[in-house]
């Protein structure tokens, strides 16, 4: 409970930590699929048999376009992506980053042939390490976006879901399909696209990042993020998804909680932070109510 609450019903004071050794091997590997169900099939299944990846993350259609626009290089990655167009992989293309991490050369080997195994039975093609290089060096600059396309008029935003594998496909495509109705209905042009990361034997979260035009004003453009969060919200919550995977709950979707957790899971909450913090002095407003914001 308490390391879940976002400090709303604790604050860690100590703590023990587990230390490992570095990887002497880290890389990551690309893999193109002709479409997003085979790679998604590919990451359920790889999840499932248990293969020791540090990561698998598959990008869709869209973007995996931006994705490869972004990683530099650009005569090289023309090169692959007319190579990829000669194999069959076609507008459709989805590309999966492939982590690998491990404690000798011997078991990243290992490592990398279960997993390619595996790619192949699913009609994946292996492209390599340098696209996966190339987004190993890119992958924490790329957020700094957000910045310069801001002061070239457009904002963007990220949201994320969990959910299990059996209703997964129809939650990431539901919420999509949700904010470019919003962007029809409200006359504003956007676009979005997605990617399937955090993946579990019985699930796999979903990361969507959706991208608009400012509008003349600050409060014109607080009104146009609103209304798409508030249809991708609405579509997470119908399919049954979390309403927020790793991002925490905070004040943006303290609203959304009752349709995850049930009012009977609120009033819990709401119960054990009138007991260890009955003043609300603990990051208040955010999980749940502060005990004065329930009173009024």
């Amino acid at each position: 409970m308490i390391l879940g609450s976002e400090g709303r019903l604790g604050v860690i004071t100590q703590a023990v930590l587990r230390v490992r050794p570095l990887p002497c091997e880290e890389s990551f590997l690309g893999v193109l699929f002709h479409n997003w169900e085979d790679g998604r099939r590919t990451a359920c299944s790889l999840a499932q048999a248990g293969v020791g990846l540090s990561m698998i993350r598959l990008s869709d259609a869209l973007e995996t376009e931006t994705t490869l626009a972004l990683a530099g290089r650009e005569r090289l990655i023309k090169l692959g992506q007319w190579a990829a167009a000669l194999l069959g992989y076609g507008v459709d293309r989805c590309l999966m980053i492939l982590g690998i991490s491990a404690e000798s050369d011997r078991d990243a080997a290992r490592i990398r042939g279960q997993a390619l195994d595996i790619v192949r039975m699913h009609g994946g093609f292996n492209a390599g390490g340098l696209i996966g290089k190339e987004w190993s060096k890119s992958r924490f600059r790329s957020p700094y976006l957000r910045n310069t396309l801001w002061d070239m008029g457009y904002a963007l935003d990220t949201l994320e879901s969990a959910v299990p594998w059996a209703g997964f496909e129809a939650a990431r495509s539901g919420t999509l399909a949700a904010l470019r109705d919003a962007f029809e209905a409200s006359s504003v042009p956007g676009v979005a696209f997605s990617h399937l990361s955090h993946v579990y034997a019985d699930g796999a979260g979903f990361y969507i990042t959706y991208i608009f035009p400012r509008a003349g004003t600050a409060g014109e453009t607080l009104s146009r993020w609103r209304l798409l969060k508030r249809s991708a919200s609405d579509a997470i919550s119908a399919s049954g998804g979390t309403i927020s995977h790793q991002h925490g709950v905070g004040i943006d979707h303290r609203d959304d909680l009752e349709a995850e957790k049930g009012r009977l899971g609120l009033q819990l909450l709401s119960a054990l932070a009138g007991t260890v913090d009955p003043a609300g002095i603990l990051n208040p407003g955010k999980l749940v109510a502060a005990p004065a914001e329930s009173r009024s």
